[in-house]
């Protein structure tokens, strides 16, 4: 899908060319490889259907013995057997129909998990960029709109197929056997019937594109409209009309489109209806007419009745059958949405040949070498020719006016971001080289932008490590002083914080993202503004506990306040995304340049 300004997904009102190509390309044989973990379930439910099938078509013949034979003859014993022949019949069908709705309704439901947990996982593997690209609704109605009205084409529609298409070929085969003469007049409207559905599955599939995309607006819409900030952005600025305005109006577009989806080629179908109820009244004329009769003369009364009664069983598996095509190929825009999200290429991958470490045993020593790292799409990098060393348990302090590089520039540490050139190292060992877990452990990011979950306090603090007990966890918000305000709330530790936090002031939520990464322990810490939101003598406790903390670990620090970093090991003043200025705080003021500027 492209994107309009600022990286946004662009969300137009028809499908374009592209568009239609990419939803063309679906292939079945991919949709069918969802199900192939669970290929014996499948066919064990294939041979059910045929069974079923099988068995049901016993009734016609039953019934025309009754009238041919039993009844006319006054043989009652036969008559016993034939009515009893029939409630077996349809106690065994309804059987058979219970058991396969059970087993192929698990088996839609367990392709449905797979589907959605691969998405979300593959998502996860996705790097910061896409994020910063992709609209938070529109990758939630992938999630659920999408995969979600999948669900009913997964669940049922590879039993429906089996079920009709075999129920369908052995009426056929009956009525042949019955009357191939009534079967040739019976199957003269299956041509235009097939060529009617393809017509309608290819209006709904148009229309089921524009649907979801639809759907992923409202969803975009919601989330904007009401989550905690967007309901705070709204009340400040008095948007909430135009939002509702916004969302009336989507919503009133998805009324004209699911009206259009349901009424697309209803009149073509319900012609079909018509004609396929008119045919019985053509078998009654033409079962009398002797080039229908055969050679034995006048067709039975029981041939005719176990015939038509046939045909109207043929009626309804075959527009189902047709039915389920039309929901097979409009599922194809569906299929195609959600296929998209799983082709997109993993940025930041896990390693094809991992080194295997001790993340105990890291040192912390890390260096970029020839670092440089442009954004899809930019045209000026946003860092180039970046090389730094940064020794084990030292203090390297970033600093540089807004865009210059900073953020960027740590980020790859973690693995955020890869550079397009050059390379990040950590005790010699390429980042890139390293499995994400372990990564993970070894280096902890405090960012100036802080997210906390809405459960308690102990729970927020316990995502960074979820086997940390309560006396680690409190060590941790001693270290950033939070302690004393937590345990004097009512709820303690068991305060929920409320939306994305929003229980707590700025500072506070900083200071609880600190305590959340101090209780992982990492050998390398990023700290990107960490103390941004701070008030003055709370940022000079916190920076106390750094000062403490960092003893021994590696510590990259990103911050506009000089005051914080002027006993860094080393600070480096970046400028568009190169190295202006290295050095350490005397020495940099004594240069009386970029950072003496800063400084003053």
């Amino acid at each position: 899908m492209s994107t309009g300004r600022g990286g946004r997904l662009r969300t137009p009102d028809k499908p374009t060319a592209e568009e239609k190509r990419q939803a063309s390309e679906v292939s079945l044989g991919r949709i069918a490889r969802l199900f192939s973990p669970y290929r014996w379930s499948v066919l064990g439910v294939v041979a059910i259907i045929a069974a079923s099938s099988i068995v049901g078509l016993a009734s016609p013949f039953l019934l025309r013995g009754i009238i041919d034979v039993a009844l006319p003859g006054q043989d009652l014993r036969l008559l016993v057997v034939l009515t009893a022949a029939m409630v077996v019949v349809a106690g065994v069908t309804s059987a058979l129909g219970v058991v396969q709705t059970w087993v192929s309704t698990k088996v839609g439901q367990q392709v449905m998990h797979g589907l959605r947990t691969d998405v979300f996982a593959h998502l996860q593997r996705q790097s910061v960029g896409f994020f910063t690209r992709t609209r938070t609704g529109e990758v939630q109605s992938r999630i659920t709109n999408d995969i979600g009205g999948m669900q009913s084409v997964v669940t049922s529609t590879a039993t429906s197929i089996a079920s009709n298409l075999t129920t369908s070929v052995a009426t056929a085969v009956a009525m042949v056997a019955l009357s191939w003469r009534l079967a040739l007049i019976s199957l003269v409207v299956l041509p235009p019937a097939i060529w009617l559905s393809r017509r309608v599955a290819r209006m709904r599939r148009e229309i089921t594109a524009l649907q979801q995309r639809e759907l992923a607006d409202l969803n975009v819409t919601i989330d904007e409209g009401l989550s905690i900030n967007g309901v705070l952005l709204s009340k400040t600025m008095g948007t909430g009309p135009s939002l509702v305005r916004r969302f009336t109006e989507s919503s009133a577009r998805l009324i004209d489109l699911e009206l259009r989806s349901q009424l697309a080629g209803r009149w073509r179908m319900a012609s079909m209806s018509l004609i396929f109820a008119a045919i019985p009244a053509v078998i009654y004329l033409s079962a009398g007419l002797p080039m229908t009769s055969g050679r034995g003369g006048a067709m039975t009364i029981g041939t005719l009745i176990a015939f038509t009664t046939l045909q109207s069983q043929l009626f309804r598996p075959l527009m189902g059958l047709l039915n389920t095509g039309v929901q097979v190929v409009s599922s194809l825009a569906l299929f195609q949405r959600v296929f998209e999200y799983l082709d997109l290429p993993v940025e930041v991958a896990e390693p094809t040949d991992p080194v295997d470490i001790d993340t105990s045993t890291v040192r912390g020593h890390v260096r970029f070498e020839g670092v440089g790292l442009t954004y899809p799409g930019a045209d000026v990098p946003a860092l180039e020719g970046v090389d730094l060393d940064v020794p084990a348990g030292t203090t390297m302090a970033l600093v540089g006016e807004t865009g210059s590089g900073k953020t960027t520039l740590a980020s790859l540490v973690a693995r955020l971001f890869d550079p397009t050139e050059g390379r990040v190292t950590i005790d010699g060992v390429d980042v890139r080289r390293l499995r994400l877990a372990d990564l993970a452990e070894i280096v902890g990011v405090v960012s100036q932008e802080t997210y906390l979950l809405h459960a308690t306090v102990r729970e927020n603090l316990r995502y960074a490590r979820p086997d940390a007990t309560d006396a680690e966890i409190e060590d941790a918000a001693r270290a950033a002083r939070m302690h004393d305000l937590l345990a004097s709330l009512p709820e303690g530790y068991d305060t929920v914080v409320g939306s994305r936090g929003h229980r707590f002031s700025g500072g506070e939520k900083q200071r609880l993202a600190i305590a959340r990464t101090l209780l992982r322990n990492p050998r390398i810490l990023v700290l990107d503004e960490a103390t941004s939101a701070l008030d003055t003598e709370t940022e000079r406790a916190v920076q106390q506990a750094f000062d403490t903390l960092a003893e021994g670990r590696t510590t990259i620090t990103i911050a506009h306040r000089l005051s914080t970093v002027r006993d860094a090991d080393q600070i480096v003043v970046l400028d568009h995304g190169r190295v202006h200025e290295q050095g350490t705080h005397d020495s940099l003021l004594a240069d009386e340049g970029r950072y003496a500027a800063l400084a003053a």
